[in-house]
């Protein structure tokens, strides 16, 4: 598949993201305005980081075709870390106010009567029909370009499902057996998986920020392909940082000092392609060191 060609594709798996999001946005707007439900509400401020999620994923997929420029010459993949601390805060407020809300009706001696649930289960109902089919098609994108940020985006509209589904069980209890506690139970817990979720987020993105290493098995792997390399008789100094989806590998390797600089070259340029291939999303610099024998450093990672 040609590199344009994945391009498309991933824009595409974008662009039916924010699509999604932006309906069910719209329509769990509704069902909360019809049915009072903190449950709905719950989903609605899930659908709601959904749709920043998927509009940053998809800028990211388009931005990332740009190449770096005189100010910024490692590129601009820092500005998703920006944007996903944003989105962790909004996330974690939007949490703590269902979640203080569900507490205030569970406390509360008059209990919250829900309305048109009706309505309600059937907005989530339509919620899961659709992000089933965002999913799927999600999945066959990533299968086909090895996109991390459309596996992502996958993984996290499939976490979305159990919170409509809790959703649809709550308005079915109060339209049923007039259970209307069960709707600010589920928001609880909705609340908590939006907290957790959050300070995941949050995390990620801070630590890409003070340039934490990338993940462990990341720098491994690039050890174990650089460590088995013909031609490579060892290396050092492999120190790693991660940008937004990027990847950026710094690595020494040591070559035999009599043979010629193209020779040189062409090792070093094949073991970056052999990285690269490995591992899409890095940006990888080696720099060639004189092997020096037995007595040479040991391969250090950093």
């Amino acid at each position: 598949m040609s590199a344009e060609r994945g391009t498309h594709l991933n824009v595409s798996a974008g662009i039916a993201s924010v699509s999604v999001a932006a309906v069910l946005v719209a329509l769990k707007l509704w069902a909360l305005g019809v049915t009072g439900a903190l449950s709905v509400a719950a989903s609605l401020a899930d659908s709601g980081l959904d749709l920043m999620v998927s509009l940053g994923g998809l800028a990211a997929m388009i931005y990332a075709a740009r190449p770096p420029d005189e100010d910024h010459a490692f590129g601009h993949s820092s500005a998703e870390d920006l944007a996903a601390l944003g989105q962790a805060l909004f996330i974690t407020v939007s949490g703590c106010v269902i979640g203080w809300a569900a507490v205030s009706r569970l406390l509360s001696p008059e209990p919250m009567k829900l309305a048109d649930e009706s309505a309600g289960m059937a907005v989530m109902t339509v919620s899961i029909v659709l992000t089933v089919a965002l999913v799927l098609w999600q999945q066959r994108v990533a299968a086909r370009t090895g996109s991390r940020v459309v596996k992502a985006d996958s993984l996290h509209y499939l976490g979305d499902l159990l919170p409509n589904i809790g959703a649809i069980v709550s308005l079915f209890a109060s339209a049923r057996w007039g259970l209307t506690q069960i709707d600010s139970v589920v928001a609880l817990g909705a609340a908590g998986m939006l907290i957790v979720g959050a300070a995941s987020i949050g995390k990620g993105a801070w630590d890409a920020l003070m340039d934490r290493r990338a993940d462990p098995a990341i720098t491994e792997g690039i050890a174990r392909i650089a460590r088995d390399w013909p031609g490579v008789r060892g290396f050092h100094d492999l120190k790693t940082r991660t940008a937004g989806s990027r990847v950026f590998v710094h690595l020494h390797i040591e070559l035999d000092g009599s043979q010629t600089l193209y020779e040189a070259h062409e090792t070093g340029a094949a073991l970056r392609r052999a990285i690269l291939d490995a591992y899409p999303q890095a940006d990888v610099i080696i720099h060639k060191d004189v092997w020096h024998g037995d007595d040479a450093p040991a391969g250090k990672t950093g």
